[in-house]
């Protein structure tokens, strides 16, 4: 029994000292997500659904000057 409420107090001082972390101190995470985050910017690096989005537009841009002719059957 003393072993399980030692833990149980440890696990709470560990839970407290990281609410300390996130509450009382203004320190904010890093910018994980990759739009948003400055030094990939720099680097010219973006998520994967920009990437996307801009290799669609190329493509669409390559076809759209190309002549195109219909096929009668």
């Amino acid at each position: 029994m003393k072993v399980i409420l030692l833990t149980i107090v440890l696990i709470g001082i560990a839970f407290l000292g990281m609410a300390f972390n996130i509450v009382i101190r203004k320190k904010r995470f890093p910018e994980t997500h990759v739009g948003h985050n400055k030094e990939m910017r720099k680097r010219g690096i973006v998520c994967a659904k920009t990437m996307d989005k801009l290799e669609q537009k190329k493509a669409r841009e390559q076809f759209r000057y190309k002549k195109l002719t219909l096929v009668e059957k």
